[in-house]
């Protein structure tokens, strides 16, 4: 088994900030030229997470109202009460998508749906640079 590991990084909003990574995570793929594999997309890190949408304008509006709904910035959260950052909702938004997303790679390309987009979402109360780890296992 050989492993492969490569490391994206980015400046992000926070703030529930979605940004499109698919086509870093395609290039590394395609770099090292693997004919069938795993692609592990994943973010190190408690207040951000890896997921996939249709990334476009409707869902970019439709995803951060959804998680206002579940985990509002205004609520208070005993996270806060403890260390007083006020990024209590950017823990539990994190921890319900989850930090990593697995990938095929198949005919040495990475295989996603025709609306799929791999995306990073920043929820913490600041901006922040992130660095997204893309592990190649073939």
């Amino acid at each position: 088994m050989t492993v492969i590991n490569e490391k994206i990084n980015l400046h992000s909003k926070g703030y529930t900030d979605i940004i499109n990574i698919t086509e870093e995570v395609a290039e590394i793929v395609a770099k090292h030229k693997v004919e069938n594999a795993q692609v592990l997309v994943y973010v190190p890190g408690s207040t951000a997470s890896i997921t996939t949408i249709e990334y476009e304008p409707g869902l970019l509006k439709d995803l951060p109202e959804a998680f206002d709904k579940f985990a509002p910035m205004s609520h208070s959260y005993h996270h806060d009460e403890t260390w007083h950052d006020g990024n209590g909702y950017a823990h539990v938004r994190a921890s319900m998508i989850g930090n990593s997303e697995s990938f095929p790679v198949i005919n040495k390309e990475l295989y996603l749906g025709t609306w799929q987009q791999i995306v990073l979402i920043d929820f913490d109360n600041k901006p922040r640079t992130r660095s997204v780890i893309v592990q190649i296992v073939y």
